[in-house]
């Protein structure tokens, strides 16, 4: 019978959006609050101020600290504070597992680091597959939509529409790399109109 990690160091991640600061120290109390009645160490602290949707470097370097294997488990005070969307949540969870880091989730009392919590990953992984399903299937009900009313859809076609000048550039003896670096377009983009 599988039985809980062994933790000792942790890594403690809490984060706000840039509109709610006013959480973090509440979080940070929790999370340490809970390390302390556990009798773990703090390896790491992570404050991370920023929008949901946007890279985090700070998230990235607590992982990081994982891969170097200098933490056992990794502590956030709610799930929707570590990932930026399902799909990103069941990624790094499935990292984590992989390199034998827990995750502990501590409002939500979902803790990884146990059997029963690892089972639940399997779970988060369906509902995220869900999710891309669900997201597939609205981006192509909004391209058939658009092809019906004859609207165009996907990337606009910004460098077709320099292709007089991308030609006469070229004619006048510029290179390919100059001319997108010039006219800010793809070098491909380029090697296609003089193709």
């Amino acid at each position: 019978m599988a039985r809980e990690q062994r933790i000792v160091k942790v890594g403690l991640y809490a984060r706000v959006s840039t509109q709610d600061q006013k959480t973090l120290p509440m979080q940070l109390r929790a999370l340490r609050t809970y390390v302390r009645q556990r009798g773990w160490t703090i390896g790491l602290q992570i404050k991370d101020v920023g929008s949901g949707a946007s890279e985090r470097p700070q998230r990235e370097q607590l992982m990081q600290a994982a891969r170097r294997r200098e933490l056992d488990a990794i502590l956030v005070w709610r799930l929707d504070r570590w990932g930026r969307s399902l799909a990103d949540l069941v990624l790094t969870l499935k990292e984590l597992a992989e390199l034998g880091v827990g995750f502990v989730s501590v409002t939500e009392a979902l803790d990884l680091t146990t059997p029963t919590g690892r089972a639940l990953t399997g779970l988060l992984a369906v509902f995220a597959e869900f999710e891309r399903e669900i997201l597939r299937e609205r981006v192509k009900a909004g391209i058939a939509h658009a092809r019906k009313e004859g609207r165009p859809h996907g990337r606009p076609p910004t460098a077709r529409r320099q292709a007089s000048r991308v030609k006469r550039l070229f004619a006048h003896g510029m290179s390919k790399a100059a001319i997108a670096r010039r006219l800010k377009i793809g070098r491909t983009s380029v090697r296609r109109i003089l193709a």
